[in-house]
């Protein structure tokens, strides 16, 4: 998904209005938008970011019992 940047918009707030949650989103879109990083804590206004929705890590349970 590519969404444009708001006025004074910062990467983590941009990841969380749009996704949800930034565990792993964060890393997703800056891996998938070159120089990104640069502008990260000012993104211009306008500016189109493509969002990466990062799997969902596999936890295992443990169960007290085993």
């Amino acid at each position: 998904m590519t969404v444009r940047a708001l006025q004074s918009d910062v990467l983590d707030a941009l990841v969380n209005r749009h996704l949800g949650s930034t565990a792993g989103h964060v890393e997703a879109t800056l891996a998938a938008n070159p120089g990104l990083a640069k502008v990260a804590m000012d993104i211009p206004m306008g500016m189109p970011v493509r969002l990466v929705k990062a799997a969902q890590p596999v936890q295992d349970r443990i169960n007290l019992w085993d």
